[in-house]
């Protein structure tokens, strides 16, 4: 039986046989998945050795599938390869460099696969900022506070002395208010109303987020 298992997903059934066939002999098991959830359920299911995960997928995105194994401190350990056609995709979520994980453009051949697992093997063992749970849906991972319905935060990593907190302004959050003849006054109330209780929610983000880069530089005194 396989000691290791590598996970492709990809809703592509030419470059998930592609990987297949590419890889040189050895004792792993391939498994494959057509979408994110797919995916999902084999990640949180299967011991696996590498994840090689598509950005673009039905069901549930890459990115969608990235978030969730980042966020689990043992799945984010698992080697990744990161695999589009187009990096403008990934690099619109993800800015460069990609530090822990190996970004694979398509079409590649064989020896581009094999040394983006090699790469993303390597990149796994690095040393990362462990996730600091700040309750309600809020976790800090990487040096960065993601939050599941306001736009993402970032804190400075305990090694740089001065963290710095970066949080969503109004500007970024504002909604559109309908010009268009025939909308109510109702409707427009409703509008601020969201927006007043968006502002409350980016208030409440700043106070953790305060109490956060104090517990940071507590640590690094």
């Amino acid at each position: 039986m396989a000691s290791n298992k590598i996970l492709v997903i990809d809703d592509t059934t030419v470059v998930r046989v592609k990987v297949r066939e590419m890889l040189p002999p050895g004792n792993f098991e391939v498994l494959e998945a057509k979408d994110g959830l797919e995916g999902l359920n084999f990640i949180l299911q299967e011991k696996l050795s590498l994840i090689m995960l598509d950005f673009l997928l039905p069901k549930m995105s890459g990115w969608e599938v990235f978030q969730k194994v980042q966020a689990d401190p043992e799945l984010r350990k698992i080697p990744l390869v990161i695999m589009s056609g187009r990096k403008e995709e990934v690099t619109e979520k993800i800015t460069e460099p990609f530090e822990y994980f190996e970004f694979l453009g398509k079409p590649f051949d064989q020896k581009q696969l094999i040394n983006a697992i090699k790469l993303a093997m390597t990149k796994a063992k690095l040393p990362r900022p462990e996730l600091i749970p700040l309750g309600a849906g809020v976790a800090v991972k990487n040096g960065t506070v993601a939050t599941p319905n306001v736009a993402t935060a970032t804190v400075a990593t305990p090694s740089v002395a001065t963290a710095t907190v970066a949080t969503p302004s109004a500007a970024n959050t504002a909604i559109a208010t309908p010009t268009a003849k025939g909308t109510s006054d109702a409707e427009i109330n409703a509008l601020n109303e969201k927006i007043v209780k968006m502002q409350a929610e980016i208030d409440s983000l700043k106070k953790q987020l305060t109490q956060v880069v104090t517990f940071i530089k507590q640590k690094v005194k």
